[in-house]
């Protein structure tokens, strides 16, 4: 508990500004969803065929998984808050549409023949009778999206949208309990908070016959509009008040800006804030930064799109990736491979490399080292049979990499587990496996002890990081270019690694590291 109070007193400023980002999204998605969901539900009332295809639309939308919609919704609206809206209303509209549908269709006919004989009109039942008696189911179907909005915003960090699934993300990066409780609790605050008063809401809108009658209570006309007025007014400040947010983005005038992303890990991080920096203290230009993005493609769309202008990756991420490319593993012919292919398709001016290398790696324990005299990753390949490989889905799936072992090497380990980031080494200290896939800069190399195995056969790739910046941007401000090239060549394999440790197990932010790096480099003042 000490720990996460010290991280909230560290990042409390951060906290709150990550907060409000995420009630602002939460807040649009479920105003949308009811401004559509409601007259959607009204309308397949009247259309029993309408009423199973429409529902049954909302049901298919809603079994995809999150992170794959969000992905699927990046290359065609960008990255930011809308694809993020987009994919909380689609999750949101099913119990909102369900809901309105169930309670207007289960009034009882007795009811709407009534309403026909003292002569109202169809809109006028709707408004008086429909509604009204429907009214606990819609503000039932409000509540569970409105509560399943706060829960899938915190994937929007993936798309650069922030919210408190940045702190949830940076977490499980650094294995860090404190700062996935850190965005997680806030999230279930204003989840419950938010339910708690569209509760108020419900009660004060549902008319007293309606309810059970424990819970019916004989009150003024006066003391009913009052309560109506406080719910009212409570559900504006939730849902409509920090929508004002997002408007006052809009009013703000045109300025000299570079957008600096980055995609989802440490290393991605901190390179970014270094860019970052090194842009605001060396130019007269603003920086906006779009960080937190889930891998390769979903960067290159926002890049294409122009909704960023610049980002680090690797020379063996982009030549099979981006470039199609067969993967060579001679270093110099895939950098020019890639920094050729991305002037010639995509119009984008690719750095010198920024000095260090993040090329896969095998990790072994120091018992399974010692038992098999493994050092050397032609000992490993010896020893294969015997072996428990615990490594990345993307591992077992490149042709380049366990595929390229099988087919080129015959090596078959004795079991291949699909663990992703920090998982991997929990379970090679837990012993349930004994060799893992690992990134050459990892920090946790570094904390674990574990023995890294010398490529002595050059299987792996190259994958030396470099910036990648689109033609557009150089042009309009040239000076950029002399900025950037200040960190060709600047950061070793040693000094990465021991910049992911800091933010990874120290518990550093990436800004303070990469603040830190500069100011030792003499880069910033």
């Amino acid at each position: 508990m000490n720990g996460l109070l010290e991280v909230f007193m560290q990042r409390r400023g951060e906290l709150l500004e990550l907060f409000i980002q995420h009630m602002e999204m939460t807040s649009i998605a479920v105003l949308l969803s009811i401004c559509i969901g409601i007259p959607a539900g009204i309308l397949i009332t009247r259309w029993k065929t309408a009423a199973n295809v429409v529902i049954g639309v909302a049901n298919l939308m809603q079994s995809i998984p999150s992170i794959g919609l969000l992905a699927f919704l990046v290359p065609v609206v960008g990255i930011g808050q809308r694809p993020a809206i987009i994919m909380v209303i689609i999750y949101a509209l099913l119990p909102i549409i369900k809901n309105t549908y169930i309670g207007i269709t289960g009034i009882e006919s007795s009811t709407m023949e009534a309403a026909k004989a003292v002569g109202l009109s169809g809109f006028q039942t709707l408004l008086k009778v429909q509604i009204p008696i429907a009214m606990p189911y819609i503000m039932a179907g409000i509540r569970i999206s409105a509560v399943t909005a706060v829960g899938t915003v915190t994937i929007a960090a993936f798309a650069g949208a922030g919210g408190l699934g940045w702190f949830i993300n940076l977490g499980l990066n650094a294995n860090d309990a404190d700062l996935v409780l850190l965005g997680a609790i806030p999230a279930c605050a204003l989840a419950l908070l938010i339910d708690f008063i569209l509760g108020k809401v419900e009660t004060a809108l549902t008319p007293e016959g309606l309810k059970p009658a424990d819970k019916i209570c004989y009150r003024t006309e006066k003391e009913r509009k009052k309560r109506i007025c406080w719910s009212v007014t409570a559900f504006i400040l939730i849902f409509f008040l920090p929508c004002l947010y997002t408007l006052s983005a809009f009013l703000k005038p045109d300025e000299k800006k570079v957008v600096v992303g980055s995609e989802n890990f440490t290393e991605a991080l901190i390179l970014g804030n270094i860019y970052s920096i090194l842009i605001q203290d060396n130019t007269d230009l603003d920086v906006e930064e779009k960080f937190n993005l889930n891998g390769t493609m979903i960067t290159m769309s926002a890049m294409e799109g122009g909704d960023i202008d610049m980002f680090t990756d690797y020379t063996g991420v982009l030549a099979p990736n981006v470039l199609k490319l067969g993967l060579s593993t001679d270093t110099d012919q895939v950098y020019e491979q890639v920094r050729d292919g991305m002037e010639e398709q995509y119009n984008m001016k690719v750095s010198e490399p920024i000095g260090f290398s993040n090329t896969y790696v095998f990790a072994v324990s120091q018992e399974v080292s010692d038992k098999y005299g493994i050092t050397k990753l032609s000992q490993l390949l010896e020893y294969a049979g015997e072996l428990r490989l615990g490594c990345t889905t993307v591992f077992t799936q490149r042709e380049d990499l366990l595929p390229k072992l099988t087919d080129e090497y015959g090596v078959s380990f004795a079991e291949v587990n699909g663990l992703e980031g920090n998982i991997r080494y929990q379970a090679i200290q837990s012993g349930k496996v004994d060799v893992i896939d690992a990134y050459e800069t990892d920090a946790l190399l570094k904390e674990s002890g574990l023995v890294v195995v010398e490529d002595d056969i050059g299987f792996f790739p190259p994958y030396q990081a470099l910036s990648v910046v689109r033609d557009e941007v150089l042009d309009e401000y040239p000076e950029l270019e002399d900025v950037l090239s200040e960190m060709d060549g600047a950061i070793t394999t040693e000094e990465m690694m021991e910049m992911n440790y800091q933010v990874d197990v120290e518990g550093k932010t990436p800004a303070e590291t990469a603040r830190e790096f500069l100011e030792e480099k003499g880069l910033i003042d």
